[in-house]
């Protein structure tokens, strides 16, 4: 699923997508999931994988302001499309380049960093940037959703 922003012929990107399956200290921690609850509600949750603002756009609040109508539409949009429901987006912001701050005014919360691994790092020999983690959750039962396991 993707979402285009134009203006002026010019456009950004957006795009949710699927979780990576690599463990997640910090959001499992925050959400609460032990292994068997995260394994079960997993796709539950969606990775804001690519957000774009071009540099020429000089908009101001632009960025936070897309974030909270990507946050408004995109349980409906997954519904449709999936046929699930989600109910929090995270994110990963690599902290050399980029401070995270349309997502800190867009009421993403901060949960902690990633390692500075792959999740092609079996080995615990491959150095990736660390990167900031976080998390919007989509409504106000968004952790307790999250940890419901079907019996």
């Amino acid at each position: 699923m993707s979402y285009r922003v134009n203006h002026d012929g010019r456009h950004g990107n957006t795009r949710p997508g699927t979780e990576r399956r690599g463990y997640r200290t910090a959001r499992d921690a925050w959400i609460g999931w032990d292994r068997g609850a995260r394994e079960a509600n997993l796709g539950l949750l969606t990775n804001n994988t690519r957000f774009l603002v071009l540099p020429w756009v000089t908009v101001a609040h632009l960025a936070s302001h897309l974030l909270g109508i990507l946050a408004r539409r995109v349980c409906a949009d997954w519904q449709r499309k999936y046929g699930h429901p989600i109910h929090a987006l995270e994110t990963f912001v690599d902290r050399e380049r980029f401070r995270g701050t349309c997502y800190q005014a867009a009421n993403w919360v901060r949960l902690g960093s990633t390692q500075g691994r792959t999740r092609q790092d079996r080995l615990r020999d491959i150095s990736a940037p660390v990167k900031d983690i976080y998390l919007y959750a989509l409504n106000s039962r968004a952790r307790e959703e999250l940890n419901r396991v079907a019996a």
